[in-house]
């Protein structure tokens, strides 16, 4: 039998829901204690279901309660309950009323219950809903569209599958019957039911892709704004996916964009907006936008032969841009500190977003129809629109730059005077599009162009409107890491105001300092390091450190901050180093505790957020680098190589890749500690040799090296356990370039202290190690690395032979070895001469650039070496080995052209 409501348990449901409309306190803590009490009953949800569909006498917002209420139950306990509540559900949610809001409720409790992944259960939700779309009654048609644009934004995957025997074969026809639809928002569900299987591109649509394009062709001129909005959003999609569909109307596509960017409702005119971000990575597509924009003022509107789209959302946005405030805004009270404007995605970022991107692509040639407008905007009496040509010049700075800088001498002044300007907005977006102009800056003359722009930007960073002090922090960040050591001789000025600033800003603004701070300590080095400037900075940066808490997420920009500073101040930091230090030690031990609390308790502790033992390792590297052989006392006095072992094998990659950087430091500080450690850490270290985590893999790479210059011979009996994933590694194609130079570094190294485990595999990675290391800078790891080339080459010739040319090549990538290093190099390229004859060399280097030729007979004597090989040991003592059976043909076989 039917499941029917007992009628004393139905009254005491119905006064419960109207008691919970109440606006008095207590009564909804009443309330909200019975409905616990009342969920303990399965039937309960059968109570609601019955308010909402049967009881047509009571009033729409008790009914519409009762939904609510069953729609959170179903979202938090739908899989306990008992079939038959469960069945009673199913076969009465498709009731709909005539009541919007009824039908609206209903529309979110079926797709509540479809995300629960009870569609496979409910064959005959979807096919319902369908036919109820065909309802003479509008609401009811409305209501069954509602709801299916929430299960097709849910589950478009499974509605693709064959989970459900493919219900989009049925259903996206009769989507696109209703483009049609005399209601525009019956249209509009429509279109964005279809939407949702673009970038997915489901079988259905495509098999129905023509008709599609064409239905929405036919809406491009639709007299309702939120159509308009959705026809642009599938064009935009369907151009990153279906672009060959496109192409014939590309020209009618790029004219009605450029009309609806101008539409007078924002939301449409965004979505149009989207396009032209799109538009820039289809190079096919761009010669079709740029004659349409050419012929843009002759051609007429005509919203009929129309084409438009969107795209992939809000992932383009400008690293710097300025902050929105109000007209006028010159108070000190800002919003809350929650206000995140910064990261709305509106039609102004969006229009200079594009504007960048379309800059990246036509270059210069954007100069030309741009440049006229932008001079009435830069100069226009108008703050609006004279902030609007600002952010324009800002957004044009990456792409059309080469040209730029004609006008550079005259606009940099203008824009330096409008970091004064009276409103606020104008003077944060100056301090954004100045700092795109930067390396520009840095490159002129110091007093023409770089101190009138530090001065008037440390101005604004003591600015009265928060978000220009924002605007103007970060772009001073920026003039920091383009200007670097320039800054030293004004030193003194930036920290006093950086200083002065800790005493005036709030929170958010405050975060934003640390990081200019940072960027000042990585720009400037140990040039930091004088008593002078440590008396200015450490006493704030310390007295916060002191006031956060080990819980307090803030410690996250202040702990990045003293790493760059104590690596900055190097000695300068001792005072300082200690409490510090034990701090670091303290939060690791505690994030570890907490996790194995979590992973033996996880019904009873929380899981603990490794951001924090990530920086307070990132802090502790910074220790080790800047105090170097002073950090051993810190060491000695603590558990941190136990701390370390347990990072090195935490699941999350970030912690492995912060301890493997922490271990590389120590390793270089104090190896004393880590020795005896080595037999642990080195097969932990093999392990993390995986390209599959970019930045754990260069780590540990990096950490193995510097223990195999430390260990010497002693690291014989751990080679093999990374040597052959190093040269996998080495060989991999696309590896990134920092992580091949670290392998190749390492691989030098090992070879160095090991030379008889490793020159056996030199015909294994010779070559990818010669490429990536020939364009590094002389430094002393790159010493170490070809001091080990050398010295496997001495053991195994032969393992070289077929790419000598690129160890030549690789040799003269160098501007001043060291003599040692040097002799070391002559003497191999003259015995392999000798070895090969005169006449058999004159043909192997005349394969030699230009270039490499002069490089090689500047440095080592000339094209054809007529200096003898002149004997000689290796750095380990041993006598060089002869070059023996090699012959001419194997490296003219092998010779290949060197850039």
């Amino acid at each position: 039998m039917e499941w029917q409501p007992d009628e004393q348990g139905l009254q005491q449901v119905l006064h419960l829901l109207k008691d919970s409309q109440s606006p008095n306190t207590a009564t909804q803590r009443a309330v909200q204690q019975k409905l616990e009490q009342l969920n303990q009953f399965p039937d309960f949800n059968n109570y609601l279901i019955f308010v909402l569909t049967r009881l047509k006498t009571e009033d729409e917002p008790t009914r519409s309660l009762s939904g609510l209420i069953l729609k959170n139950n179903v979202k938090v306990h739908y899989q306990n309950f008992p079939p038959a509540v469960a069945h009673f559900i199913n076969e009465n949610i498709s009731i709909l009323y005539v009541l919007i809001l009824v039908c609206l409720c209903s529309g979110i409790l079926i797709t509540t219950i479809s995300t629960k992944g009870e569609l496979q259960t409910w064959p005959e939700l979807l096919p319902q809903l369908c036919n109820m779309l065909n309802s003479e009654d509008y609401n009811i048609c409305e209501g069954s569209f509602g709801a299916l644009q929430k299960i097709c934004e849910d589950s478009s995957e499974l509605l693709d599958s064959d989970a459900l025997n493919r219900p989009l074969n049925i259903m996206i026809p009769k989507f696109l019957q209703f483009f049609k639809h005399c209601s525009p928002k019956i249209r509009s569900h429509a279109i964005a039911c279809v939407n949702q299987f673009i970038i997915g591109r489901a079988q259905a649509l495509m098999d129905n892709i023509d008709t599609f394009i064409e239905s929405l062709f036919a809406l491009a001129a639709d007299e309702d704004s939120e159509v308009r909005k959705n026809v642009c959003r599938a064009l935009v999609m369907l151009l990153e996916v279906r672009v060959d569909r496109l192409i014939p109307h590309m020209r009618s596509i790029v004219e009605y964009m450029l009309q609806r960017s101008q539409d007078p409702d924002e939301n449409v005119a965004l979505e149009a907006c989207e396009f032209w971000l799109t538009l820039a990575e289809q190079p096919i597509l761009t010669f079709l936008f740029f004659i349409a924009v050419q012929n843009y003022e002759a051609v007429p509107d005509n919203e009929q032969d129309i084409k438009p789209r969107f795209h992939k959302s809000r992932t383009v946005t400008l690293r710097h841009e300025g902050n929105e405030g109000e007209e006028g805004e010159e108070s000190d009270e800002d919003d809350d500190d929650d206000d995140d404007s910064l990261s709305d995605w509106n039609l102004r970022k969006c229009s200079a977003a594009a504007l960048d991107v379309l800059a990246n692509v036509f270059r210069d040639e954007l100069l030309p129809p741009l440049l006229p407008v932008l001079k009435e905007l830069l100069f226009h009496p108008d703050w609006v629109v004279k902030e609007s040509g600002i952010l324009v010049l800002g957004a044009i700075a990456e792409g059309c730059m080469q040209d730029m800088v004609l006008y550079l001498p005259e606009l940099i002044p203008h824009l330096i005077q409008c970091l004064c300007d009276k409103k606020a907005l104008v003077r944060s977006i100056a301090c954004w599009t100045l700092s795109r102009y930067a390396h520009w800056v840095v490159s002129q003359p110091p007093d023409s162009y770089l101190k009138p722009l530090m001065t008037e930007l440390l101005k604004r960073i003591l600015d009265s409107n928060k978000r220009v002090q924002e605007a103007a922090c970060s772009a001073f960040a920026t003039l920091e890491e383009e200007a670097c050591t320039e800054l030293v001789p004004y030193l003194s000025f930036i920290l006093d105001t950086l200083v002065f600033a800790f005493s005036k800003y709030q929170h958010k603004n405050l975060l934003i300092l640390y990081d200019a701070i940072g960027t000042l300590a990585d720009s400037v080095g140990h040039h930091l390091n004088q008593p002078e400037y440590i008396q200015k900075l450490m006493p704030p940066l310390i007295q916060k450190w002191n006031e956060l808490k080990d819980e307090d997420k803030d410690l996250f920009p202040l702990l990045e901050c003293l790493s760059s500073v104590a690596t900055a101040l190097q000695s300068g930091f001792l005072p300082y180093c200690e409490p510090v230090y034990q701090r670091c030690v303290t939060l690791v031990q505690k994030n570890l505790a907490q996790a194995m609390m979590y992973n033996q308790h996880p019904d009873q502790y929380e899981a603990p957020d490794k951001d924090f033992m990530i920086v307070a390792l990132d802090l502790l590297s910074g220790l080790a680098e800047g105090l170097g052989a002073h950090v051993e006392q810190l060491v000695t006095r603590s558990n941190v190589m136990t701390l370390i072992f347990q990072c090195m094998q935490d699941t999350m990659p970030e912690v492995r890749q912060s301890s493997f950087a922490l271990l590389g430091d120590l390793t270089k500080a104090c190896f004393l500690h880590v020795k005896p450690c080595i037999a642990e850490f080195l097969p932990v270290l093999g392990l993390n040799l995986n390209p599959e985590f970019i930045s754990v893999c260069n780590n540990a790479t990096w950490a193995i090296g510097e223990i195999a210059i430390q260990m010497g011979t002693e690291m014989q009996p751990f080679v093999a356990l990374v040597l052959n994933n190093l040269v996998e590694i080495i060989n991999r194609p696309n590896t990134p370039k920092t992580l091949l130079e670290n392998t190749a570094i390492t691989i030098g190294r090992l070879g160095y202290v090991c030379p008889q485990e490793v020159a056996p595999m030199l015909p294994q990675f010779v070559r990818p190690w010669c490429t990536s290391l020939r364009n590094i800078r002389d430094n002393e790891e790159k010493d170490s690395a070809f001091r080990g080339i050398c010295v496997m080459i001495g053991v195994n010739p032969g393992g070289v032979v077929q790419d000598f040319i690129f160890f030549c090549d690789a040799v003269a990538s160098w501007v001043n070895p060291k003599d040692d290093l040097r002799d070391m190099f002559y003497k191999i390229l003259h015995g392999f001469k000798d070895q090969v004859g005169e006449d058999n060399w004159q043909q192997f280097s005349e394969q030699f650039p230009p270039l490499l030729k002069e490089r090689l007979s500047a440095c080592y004597g000339s094209c054809v070496f007529l200096c003898e090989m002149a004997g000689g040991i290796t750095e380990t003592g041993e006598p060089y080995s002869p070059f023996v059976s090699i012959t001419f043909d194997q490296v003219v076989v092998h010779g290949v052209d060197i850039d």
